[in-house]
């Protein structure tokens, strides 16, 4: 198993009675809504950099939409990507709020299928467009798709070259100086710890070695 480590955080949840089952359960069709919300504020320390959500109905009849997605950027995503959510419902009357029928047929992010991602990225570049879930959009509806995850390279060490760092002096070409000690004489000025390591594809820096440099 590998060591658990300050990565992406994903949740997902799967209905499996109809939305009029949760609203006569729980007084709200809401229910996988506010699940979801639960379990992304418990991984919050993950989604620093932005957190998103996805929202599928099941059977929601030809010509309707069925895919909905919620991004942001921010400590704050996960709060801003459910007020938006909500911003839907706000001119509703209590009566529409409480009709699971009506939510399912009319409603946006009234699914069975749930999907949440906080992005923690450890590598590539940052902005929305690289906020998770993707979708693949498809006028056939067994081709559409929604996907988020850590999407960690298994083979990265076949496929990248690492960044030499310990002993080398700092280059901030090549290394991200995070941290600072006092050495002796000979090793000031020079690398003695790596706190995540770098690397290469030919020459081209994808992620910048992470270092102590002595002082």
């Amino acid at each position: 198993m590998e060591q658990l480590k300050h990565e992406c955080g994903v949740a997902m949840i799967r209905l499996l009675q109809p939305l009029e089952y949760y609203e006569k359960k729980y007084g709200t069709w809401m229910y996988g809504l506010n699940k979801l919300y639960l379990l992304m504020e418990k991984q919050h320390n993950r989604g620093q950099e932005g957190a998103g959500l996805a929202c599928v109905k099941l059977e929601a009849n030809p010509g309707e939409e069925y895919m909905f997605r919620e991004r942001a950027l921010g400590s704050g995503a996960i709060t801003e990507i459910f007020e938006n959510v909500q911003n839907n419902f706000k001119e509703l009357t209590p009566e529409q709020l409480h009709d699971a029928a009506y939510a399912k047929r009319v409603l946006p992010f009234a699914g069975e299928v749930y999907m949440g991602h906080l992005r923690y990225s450890t590598t590539g570049k940052s902005g929305i467009s690289y906020i998770h879930p993707f979708l693949r959009r498809n006028n056939w509806r067994a081709k559409n798709l929604a996907v988020c995850g850590n999407f960690n390279l298994t083979n990265v060490h076949e496929v990248f070259e690492e960044i030499t760092a310990i002993g080398k002096e700092l280059d901030t070409d090549l290394h991200e100086a995070v941290a600072k000690f006092p050495v002796s004489d000979e090793k000031k000025g020079k690398i003695i710890d790596v706190v995540q390591k770098g690397y290469k594809l030919k020459d081209k820096v994808v992620r910048f070695a992470k270092v102590v440099v002595g002082e």
